[in-house]
């Protein structure tokens, strides 16, 4: 009965030791795919090392390219039921960016987010060439915005003629029913930049213009906006 006794907890000593070893060495790659970050977009060229120190590779949340990065899973954020890809990148460069992505029990997201989030031409012909973040943190309960907040900066990568939009449009990301609301404006509060974004990655972005500039009305309408009130309106709708 002793040796009966003994074998099983050898047996459970022996399971348990290599239940942690594969936790220990679990690759970082498998990490990402059992916590089902796909639904939230992402994407990579090659993942390498362990899911507790390892490199994310050409990264992609949806189109979005957020370039090489450093990654490793939290083990206090698994304590309360998450499982949170801390990632960085500090090479003293603009495009540093530190935050994490999260996955928890009916949610997804992102949290702490500091740093550049490049665009290209996502919102072509708006000229928004990237959003800088400073401690963002959202995260979508099945397909609703559960919670959003943190100051956010559109950077413009080009001009529109006769708009000064050199400092940005800036604003409080908060939630609007389902979507991801960002309500940006520009230093003068003339000009108003308004993103959605859903959890499927599909957005809006409509940008107005306030004015009663007829030569400036009059060069937004060769860019495609068009006259609301005494407002120049421009929306685009698309996929991240």
């Amino acid at each position: 009965m002793m040796g009966l006794t003994l074998s099983r907890r050898m047996r459970i000593i022996l399971l348990v030791t290599l239940a942690l070893g594969l936790l220990i060495f679990l690759p970082m790659r498998v990490a990402l795919g059992l916590a089902g970050l796909e639904r939230l977009g992402v994407a990579a060229r090659e993942v390498r090392g362990t899911v507790w120190s390892g490199r994310i590779d050409q990264l992609m949340l949806g189109e979005m390219p957020m370039g090489s990065v450093r990654a490793g899973l939290s083990p206090i954020a698994l304590l309360t039921g998450r499982a949170r890809f801390d990632i960085e990148r500090r090479n003293g460069l603009a495009d540093d960016i530190g935050g994490a992505l999260t996955v928890g029990v009916g949610r997804i997201g992102i949290d702490d987010v500091t740093g550049a989030v490049p665009f290209g031409r996502t919102f072509a012909p708006l000229p928004v060439g990237s959003l800088m973040l400073e401690d963002v943190s959202a995260y979508f309960t099945g397909d609703r915005c559960g919670h959003a907040e943190g100051r956010v900066r559109a950077r413009m990568a080009g001009q529109f003629p006769g708009l000064n939009l050199t400092q940005g449009l800036s604003g409080v990301v908060s939630c609007d029913g389902d979507a991801m609301l960002l309500p940006l404006v520009s230093q003068s509060g003339m000009e108003k930049l308004t993103l959605r974004i859903w959890r499927s990655g599909r957005y809006t972005a409509e940008m107005r213009v306030e004015t009663v500039d007829p030569t400036l009305a009059g060069t937004l309408g060769q860019v495609g906006f068009t006259t609301v009130g005494n407002a120049q309106l421009l929306k685009v709708e698309g996929t991240l």
